[in-house]
């Protein structure tokens, strides 16, 4: 797991090894999770396969229709592969405090 800070928050990666009929519905609660940035699907050996781009503050109804396509070919991506990895970056919003007077 990496981390790194910018403007926005606090960004970190991490990667997980999943079974190939686990993909989208693992890609799924990861989209509904808010916090997500980005997925990247790798095959077990680093080859990358897909790459999914999420944008912060859509709501999560809406993302799951935008992304049906993406979800579709997922499934099948996940047909022909027996693992996949998945790595997530993460963005944790950094918390301003101001000064109480």
């Amino acid at each position: 797991m990496t981390e790194e800070s910018s403007d926005d928050g606090r960004t970190w990666v991490e990667e997980i090894e999943i079974a190939g009929s686990e993909l989208v519905g693992r890609v799924k609660e990861l989209i509904a999770e808010g916090n997500v940035r980005r997925l990247i699907i790798k095959k077990p050996d680093g080859g990358f396969l897909l790459e999914i781009p999420l944008t912060a503050g859509v709501a999560v109804g809406s993302i799951f229709t935008i992304f049906a396509p993406v979800l579709a070919a997922l499934g099948a991506m996940a047909a022909l592969l027996a693992r996949v990895k998945v790595q997530i970056v993460r963005v944790e919003k950094s918390k301003k405090r101001g000064r109480k007077t």
